[in-house]
């Protein structure tokens, strides 16, 4: 575990406890501090992590060299294990949400006999977008991935972005990074493609477009330094910094 999840799995876990302990009682709670948040989107193959990272320590220095000693963390695959741990489930159970999938009612049925921690399909979808809001609605996170978007009408000082590539850019950083041939590589492509989209389009109720977003960026022409110095540039143009 590096020294960034460390301290994100510290500071939030103690948000994610206190918004579902009040979220049992059915009442909508507004956080006590606030500040702006950031998603990025990606096409499959225009990484982010490095992005996130490396943003989230700039944005840190510059809250420290105003007096603000709030520290930006960035979030990815810890939402869905945060959101297991809301439902008491094992993260495998409820993975399937993000990969545009709903469960048949026969597998409803066999879940709900197969153990009493079962939870039903619309519980999950739920639970995991309480989870996801409470985190942007508190602010001062990038959020990468996980349908982050959805929720800029939940926190208004927001930030968004997305990152595309030609597909033949993406085929060929696919193909070597994860060992595929050019044509598995193009079939993985399309597939989480298509997961991603769905994810957003479900999050949000409707078909989107690229007009969902703030910013578009193609990671084919620009490097991780050159698209964070222009996320700067508009996050303070926005007020938001």
């Amino acid at each position: 575990m590096t020294t960034i999840e460390h301290k994100y799995q510290t500071e939030y876990r103690n948000i994610f406890e206190k918004y579902f302990s009040e979220s049992l009682k059915e009442e909508t709670s507004k956080p006590v501090e606030t500040g702006p948040y950031i998603s990025i989107s990606r096409d499959f193959g225009c990484m982010a992590n490095v992005i996130a990272q490396k943003l989230a320590v700039t944005l840190t220095r510059i809250n420290k060299s105003k007096g603000v000693e709030k520290e930006w963390q960035w979030l990815n695959k810890s939402l869905l294990q945060e959101s297991a741990k809301a439902l008491e489930l094992s993260p495998s159970k409820i993975e399937y949400v993000f990969h545009s999938k709903r469960k048949t009612m026969m597998e409803e049925v066999v879940s709900a006999m197969a153990t009493r921690y079962y939870k039903s399909d619309r519980k999950i979808r739920k639970t995991i977008t309480d989870v996801i809001r409470s985190i942007a609605v508190t602010g001062n996170v990038i959020i990468v991935g996980r349908g982050g978007v959805a929720f800029k009408n939940d926190n208004p000082q927001s930030l968004h972005i997305k990152l595309v590539a030609p597909i033949e850019w993406r085929v060929e950083k696919i193909s070597q990074n994860y060992h595929k041939s050019k044509g598995e590589a193009l079939k993985r492509i399309l597939e989480i493609d298509h997961e991603r989209k769905y994810l957003i389009d479900s999050f949000m109720g409707y078909t989107t477009d690229e007009t969902l977003f703030d910013v578009v960026f193609n990671r084919s022409t620009m490097d991780d330094d050159m698209i964070i110095s222009s996320v700067l540039s508009v996050l303070e143009k926005k007020h938001l910094i």
